[in-house]
């Protein structure tokens, strides 16, 4: 299996901050956010990576990534010239991913505590479609939320920031695809904010029976905001696997 790691964006909700640096290359604990990102592929076997970025950053990726030797993985990259949402960056690991391949999207601003190899060999035995890892959460309305089908094993929809959530989990930015995610993002419209999003996305597959999901054990965070960069930064100053 493969990874997508996306780590573009303009982050909004840390300025200053991202004025200066890239949200990704924002220091977590002892290290980059990025660097957790990379780390969890490694964790679950997964080593063939493409990172997908914005021009403007690339080279603070590069310089501290640089081919992957050192963090024991392979990894290319592609840049994203300009924003179009979540599906249209992955669009660009079209030339990445084979035919018949399947891989794993992780929004590189998610950091989290359980290890994706069971996930991912979860997945693998799916007969085809794609996997969202949900975590429950005390406020559901933030976020997209699933909506379960009678027998509690798919999901028939998700909704973003929905007044009224159907469940209190949401959907995290970790999503396992077979290859056929690219034949689907062709047929995506824009959103009312001109983006080729996510949800819709996983919304194609949920149309189609085939958007199965998985629930996250331990703490997760989006990290886009001070507070959970913060929260991110403490736990994982006393996460003993990063430590050395």
């Amino acid at each position: 299996m493969k990874a997508v790691i996306l780590a573009g964006g303009t982050g909004t909700r840390l300025r200053p901050l991202t004025t200066l640096l890239n949200k990704h290359m924002l220091p977590v604990g002892r290290y980059p956010m990025i660097h957790y990102a990379i780390d969890k592929m490694k964790e679950a076997g997964i080593t063939d990576i493409l990172l997908i970025t914005g021009r403007a950053t690339a080279g603070l990726f590069i310089t501290y990534l640089g081919s992957g030797a050192e963090f024991g993985v392979s990894i290319t990259y592609r840049i994203q010239e300009e924003a179009g949402g979540i599906a249209q960056a992955l669009d660009l690991a079209k030339p990445f991913i084979g035919p018949h391949e399947r891989f794993v999207l992780l929004l590189g601003d998610n950091l989290f505590e359980d290890s994706l190899e069971r996930f991912a060999a979860q997945f693998e035995k799916q007969a085809s479609g794609a996997m969202v890892l949900l975590k429950h959460v005390a406020d559901p309305r933030r976020y997209g939320v699933p909506t379960f089908d009678e027998s509690g094993q798919s999901i028939v929809r998700i909704t973003e920031k929905p007044d009224a959530p159907d469940t209190s989990y949401s959907v995290t930015g970790i999503y396992f695809y077979d290859s056929s995610a690219f034949e689907l993002i062709a047929g995506l419209s824009p959103s009312e904010r001109g983006e080729l999003e996510i949800t819709d996305l996983n919304n194609a597959y949920a149309r189609l029976g085939k958007l199965s999901y998985m629930v996250l054990d331990g703490w997760w965070t989006d990290a886009g905001t001070f507070e959970s960069l913060h929260e991110a930064a403490v736990r994982m100053m006393g996460n003993s696997s990063t430590a050395d």
